[in-house]
């Protein structure tokens, strides 16, 4: 008998779910979760085979409940479920120790079969995702977080439009310090050009700081 806990902060949804578990004799829903702080706390009280876990709840995500899980009980199994199919949920939920990551809108029968892949060791993961996937593993990384406080601050500037002597005058720096940052800016974030860095900003929320 495989055990499962079920971790979603839609009642409606976890219902539906417990509904297509219990029609399979071999998976025993032991216990069900409305955010992912309730997913952690549950998860290593029940110790269930099967952890399937959303991405988007209150309080915690369920990837980083899943990072949480996985910190104390390296072995627990967890499949993430989802509507989300972003690149970085794929990403990070695989990083967090996830071992399946399947859509909503998966058939009934797959699910219940992912269910028991997992339990057995198996990775799971729908060819489309796995190649999205794979094609975000080959990016160059780009990483904010190698930046240092100035040269986000140059960063921010480039992102409104300003060449190196208008960012000088308004950082208090010279004409050179600048260029150096911008050198170490490109560097650090895989990119090519300005604009790249520019466009880079503005998908990290820097350019209306």
């Amino acid at each position: 008998m495989i055990t499962v806990l079920i971790a979603d902060d839609h009642s409606v949804l976890r219902h539906g779910l417990r509904l297509i578990l219990q029609g399979d004799p071999n998976l025993n829903v032991v216990g069900e979760a409305i955010n992912g702080a309730e997913a952690v706390e549950k998860a290593l009280s029940l110790l269930p085979d099967v952890i399937l876990m959303d991405v988007e709840m209150p309080d915690i995500t369920g990837i980083e409940a899943t990072r949480r899980i996985r910190a104390v009980q390296p072995d627990m199994r967890v499949l993430i479920l989802s509507v989300s199919q972003r690149n970085e949920d794929l990403l990070n939920a695989f990083k967090a120790g996830a071992r399946g990551y399947l859509l909503k809108s998966v058939e009934s029968a797959e699910m219940l079969a992912a269910i028991h892949q997992v339990a057995a060791g198996e990775t799971i993961l729908p060819p489309d995702l796995a190649t999205r996937l794979m094609n975000r593993l080959a990016e160059p990384e780009q990483n904010i977080e190698e930046l240092t406080a100035r040269e986000r601050d140059v960063l921010q500037q480039i992102a409104r439009g300003l060449g190196n002597k208008e960012i000088a005058v308004i950082l208090s720096i010279s004409e050179n310090t600048v260029k150096t940052h911008v050198r170490h800016i490109l560097a650090k974030l895989n990119l090519r050009s300005r604009a790249e860095a520019a466009a880079f900003a503005v998908r990290n929320n820097l350019a209306s700081k």
